[in-house]
């Protein structure tokens, strides 16, 4: 059951996508409301898992919200404007409804978010398989646990860099982590993971992988240095 809010400042439209809210098995409307200052206030006491989006609207737009918002759940735009899908797309919405809209777009959208939820929220099985599924723009990409480098993470998405390229996809990266096998990938930052077995050096903040320069934290770098670093360090003491 996904939690869902609906954001509009015209009083029929929201009645109208409450009404198909309703009629959907999977979805369970928590709020609506007119405006994103009052949405916002909504969301800190009751996070949901969607959001059906206007974008036109007093105070705020929705894109606006979009922009400022650090950790906005999964957003599905409804407007009457076409000519702001390429930002919506931009801003990682997963869908954008033309109003008016009609039911059986409406589910189609909502089907959507659904399948996205339950990709996120799969239990990682260690050792059941060796790779996953991220969704990039209107393709899904099959990344391997192996040829993972590292994670960027930025806002409401992350960046996976591998061996064969990087992949950005609408992820938090705290959800990410969690299905990450903890003996094979550590966080070196806030907005940073890596892959412990690709790490060839680390040099003072940070750690070099991949060819490529990643940042390490000082709240960090003593388990870095600890797990990656402490149990395989040669040296003259050891060896004394």
């Amino acid at each position: 059951m996904l939690s869902c809010m609906i954001v509009d400042d015209e009083p029929l439209a929201r009645e109208g996508m409450a009404n198909y809210v309703r009629e959907t098995g999977f979805l369970q409307l928590c709020g609506t409301c007119g405006d994103p200052v009052t949405l916002m206030e909504l969301l800190d006491k009751q996070p949901v898992d969607l959001l059906f989006l206007d974008i036109q609207m007093p105070k705020m737009s929705g894109i606006d919200f979009l922009k400022i918002r650090s950790s906005p759940p999964m957003v599905i735009i409804t407007t009457a404007f076409p000519s702001y899908a390429l930002e919506g797309f931009q801003l990682n919405v997963l869908d954008y409804l033309l109003k008016p809209v009609t039911f059986e777009r409406f589910l189609k959208s909502a089907a959507k978010a659904k399948e996205y939820y339950q990709l996120l929220h799969k239990p990682a099985q260690p050792g059941a398989s060796d790779h996953f599924f991220i969704k990039c723009g209107s393709k899904y990409e099959k990344i391997y646990f192996d040829d993972i480098l590292y994670v960027e993470g930025m806002q409401n998405y992350v960046t996976i860099h591998t061996t064969r390229g990087k992949y950005i996809t609408l992820l938090y990266l705290k959800n990410l982590e969690q299905n990450l096998d903890q003996q094979a990938f550590i966080r070196v930052h806030k907005s940073y993971i890596a892959a412990i077995g690709k790490i060839d050096s680390i040099e003072g903040g940070d750690i070099h992988i991949g060819g490529q320069r990643v940042p390490m934290s000082r709240n960090y770098r003593e388990q870095v240095i600890e797990k990656v670093v402490a149990n395989k360090l040669w040296d003259k003491i050891r060896f004394s």
